[in-house]
């Protein structure tokens, strides 16, 4: 599969005895390139669903489903699947599953999607959502009260 300008490769890793996905150009072939193997059963009939949430979402401590609030389609438009795996919901809405180091991280990535959203788990991510809310007011309120050129109160 190809995302995002990288390829991933889909193997079964005989030191963990699972299944994993590579990126290619972290791979290092060394010749001999190793004994024949028997052919195994995908981990999924959708290999490119596979890789793009191993890459989006599995990879990551931090997981969250969000309710977009916008038809599949327009959400598929802006949503890569390197930033998480889509699924219809309603006529107007889709879910996105997506994952990030930090629920911090994750706040900014699904704000930057510039798509209106719900949270729909974790919990915590709301609280996130608050904290940073709050932190962003407080920065317009100092900015609102101090004049051009005046020095800037610290926090």
């Amino acid at each position: 599969m190809c995302t995002e300008r990288r390829w991933y490769l889909v193997a079964w890793d005989l030191e963990r005895e699972d299944w994993r996905t590579f990126r290619v150009d972290r791979l290092t072939p060394r010749p001999p390139h190793g004994p024949r193997f028997a052919p195994r059963t995908p981990p999924a009939d959708d290999l490119a669903a596979y890789v793009a949430k191993g890459v989006s979402t599995r990879a990551y401590a931090a997981r969250a489903v969000v309710r977009l609030l916008v038809p599949l389609e327009e959400a598929a438009e802006r949503i890569s699947p390197a930033d998480g795996t889509l699924e219809a919901e309603t006529e107007r809405s889709c879910l996105l599953r997506t994952g990030a180091a930090s629920l911090d991280v994750l706040v900014f990535h699904v704000m930057f999607m510039g798509l209106e959203f719900e949270v729909v788990e974790p919990a915590g991510l709301t609280d996130r959502i608050r904290a940073s809310r709050d932190l962003l007011s407080r920065a317009l309120e100092r900015g609102e009260r101090s004049e051009p050129g005046a020095p800037r109160e610290r926090a």
